[in-house]
């Protein structure tokens, strides 16, 4: 995990390895992405596709425990809500400048995390991306945020056949709508990727009808934090 061991409570100390700090973290900064995207759209105006409304939780999950090394590419707008998560990553303009960056990272644990969208996925570039990763174990992180899931219809990526060429990228899905959910999921992928054992895809999947703030509010609630200090 790239985070200290001082953020996660002992077995004794209640349900989650999480801990009430860290959980805390990452609803403020899922509240302060929401604020500045209904700034930028307007606000109860439905978000766009390349949106990060909505998509809270995947874009904190992954986000949150980046280091100053790291690299940030998103598709996902507006930037300044991807910034107020992690100020301390870099950010990278477009997804090549980030793969040569992941690239140049892996002698010194650096790791680049791309913030996708379900439209821009099914692009070209995005998939030779995907491959090129796999193939040199790159240190990347795709996060794929997508729509609610209406059918079982397979996603474009997962024609791949990259385990066929003798490359190893785990794909892991996971409820779009749980940012505790991605977080222990994106902190594994990290770890894996500083370790040297090339990129993860994590695809969320949302749930219908959800919004990850409320449900992340939900299950603080159920762990008995104080709801008023949620509210204010």
């Amino acid at each position: 995990m790239t985070a200290s061991m001082t953020e996660f409570a002992s077995a004794d100390r209640g349900f989650s390895l999480i801990s009430n700090r860290k959980l805390l973290a990452l609803y403020f900064a899922m509240m302060e992405c929401r604020r500045i995207a209904e700034g930028s759209k307007g606000k109860g105006r439905r978000a766009s596709a390349d949106s990060i409304f909505g998509h809270e939780a995947a874009a904190v999950g992954a986000a949150i425990d980046l280091l100053a090394d790291d690299t940030i590419a998103s598709i996902l707008r507006p930037e300044a809500a991807l910034k107020a998560i992690n100020p301390l990553a870099s950010f990278a303009p477009e997804l090549a400048l980030a793969a040569r960056a992941a690239l140049a990272g892996k002698n010194n644990r650096s790791v680049s995390l791309f913030l996708l969208s379900s439209k821009h996925a099914a692009q070209s570039s995005w998939l030779r991306a995907l491959t090129l990763a796999a193939e040199q174990s790159q240190p990347i992180l795709f996060v794929l945020p997508g729509p609610p899931e209406t059918s079982t219809k397979p996603r474009t990526f997962d024609a791949i056949q990259l385990k066929r060429k003798g490359y190893s990228l785990p794909a892991i899905r996971v409820d779009g709508n749980d940012v505790v959910a991605v977080y222990r999921v994106a902190s594994e992928a990290i770890a894996h990727a500083r370790k040297g054992h090339g990129p993860t895809l994590i695809d969320c999947r949302l749930s219908i009808p959800a919004d990850p703030l409320q449900n992340m509010r939900n299950y603080l609630i159920g762990k008995g934090l104080d709801a008023r200090a949620l509210a204010d």
